[in-house]
């Protein structure tokens, strides 16, 4: 196999991995950990790093997981004002 190729394979296998660890943390019960008025940092604490963020007229938000099994919050000055799931058990 060629260096590039393996490669590939093992930027493929760590970002596997990353999910795998990424969706460990979309539970319900983490889910209702989360509180209005949380910091982004003790959100990120409870469901893991890199979300999938967006702002928009001061209102930032931000999604781990994937289209079938997620949880969204909304931040307003990098505090809680909504959240929502799906797919949780």
């Amino acid at each position: 196999m060629s260096r590039s190729k393996n490669i590939s394979w093992g930027l493929l296998f760590l970002s596997l991995c990353f999910l795998a660890v990424a969706c460990g943390n979309l539970s319900q019960e983490n889910y209702e950990k989360i509180k209005v008025g949380m910091s982004y940092q003790e959100v990120e604490k409870i469901l893991g790093p890199n979300p999938t963020c967006d702002s928009a007229m001061g209102m930032k938000t931000c999604t781990w997981g994937t289209a079938e099994k997620h949880v969204s919050v909304q931040f307003v000055a990098d505090k809680v004002a909504l959240h929502s799931a799906k797919g949780l058990k």
